[in-house]
């Protein structure tokens, strides 16, 4: 690293706090403990979940049996509209409903839009594409506005985190070749990886300490196994002259950091409609870890304001 990065004072204490706790690395863990350490940490890191109005587990029928879903509504009815589809983080092999239910409360009420977050199947016991075909099942189901739901679905936003961030872009592009009965009216990938992030700058800069460490992004893709030739596992190979709108948001100090800034550039070459977020002085799972780093949410208000002005509901 040529230069030292900004790091936010708030964010400079967490990562001093979790050098001082010296825990295992995830490659020493095993695969149930790292499952809980990643819901532990967003467990003590995040501000509480808000309640709402509904709050309801379901199913839908995915290629390989039902997918567990949780319905989010501040409002307990209402109008036809979009509906939110959350696919979480956690590399396709850590993440499940619990990691980001506070953050499927906030999103949900800070939208005032009803959420629907996907329970996908993981790796390494169901590696690629397992998961994407389970985002896109579900994601189709919701969109036909079944009777379970309760609610009319107008049009899907689809919005993730780091892995429920490549699902996002994934998930829109097998939506633009085969449409659902509604159509994707904005995608919101979060600190995605739609390209490979090996050899990448940031890779390098942000390998240990910051959160998400080399290691982990090696771990993840050993187990999730993704096909390097497929966009389904690396969207950058997908066609973007038909993306959806798009709020693409990275963070300044992630490993990743480069590959979302690699979508930013193929959507601006394919004269995509799309705003780019770079928050700095925050690592990735900076939308997780609001209650430890306070100006986090400020972060992701601004997402909210973002996706607000592309869907043309700002005030």
């Amino acid at each position: 690293m040529t230069d030292t990065p900004f790091i936010r004072p708030d964010m400079q204490a967490f990562l001093d706090a979790l050098a001082a706790a010296n825990g295992p690395k995830i490659a020493d863990m095993t695969l149930e403990e790292a499952r809980m350490t990643y819901q532990a940490l967003h467990a003590m890191s995040d501000r509480p979940a808000r309640e709402l109005a509904v709050i309801k587990d379901l199913t839908c029928p995915g290629p390989e049996g039902d997918i567990p879903l949780r319905l989010y509504d501040p409002r307990e009815s209402r109008e036809p509209s979009p509906i939110i589809t959350f696919f979480h983080g956690g590399g396709f092999v850590i993440g499940d409903l619990e990691t980001h239910h506070a953050l499927c409360t906030e999103i949900a009420a800070l939208m005032d839009m009803p959420l629907i977050a996907v329970d996908y199947r993981r790796a390494p016991e169901a590696p690629f594409p397992a998961a994407i075909n389970d985002c896109e099942a579900a994601t189709r189901w919701i969109a036909s506005s079944p009777g379970a739901l309760g609610r009319k679905a107008t049009g899907i936003i689809t919005i993730g985190d780091s892995a429920g961030g490549t699902a996002t872009i994934a998930v829109s592009q097998l939506l633009a070749n085969n449409p659902a009965d509604v159509p994707v009216v904005l995608q919101v990938p979060i600190f995605p990886l739609a390209s490979p992030a090996e050899g990448s700058v940031s890779l390098e800069d942000f390998a240990d300490g910051f959160i998400l460490t080399k290691a982990a992004v090696e771990f993840f893709d050993v187990a999730y196994k993704a096909d390097r030739k497929d966009a389904r596992g690396f969207p950058i190979l997908g066609d973007h002259t038909s993306a959806p709108p798009t709020v693409l948001v990275t963070a300044s100090l992630d490993p990743i950091r480069d590959s979302g800034r690699d979508y930013a550039k193929a959507l601006a070459d394919s004269g995509a409609n799309f705003v780019f977020l770079e928050m700095k002085g925050v690592t990735h799972s900076f939308t997780n870890i609001r209650g430890a780093v306070p100006s986090a949410q400020g972060d992701l208000e601004r997402m909210i304001g973002a996706m607000q002005f592309m869907l043309g509901t700002s005030s």
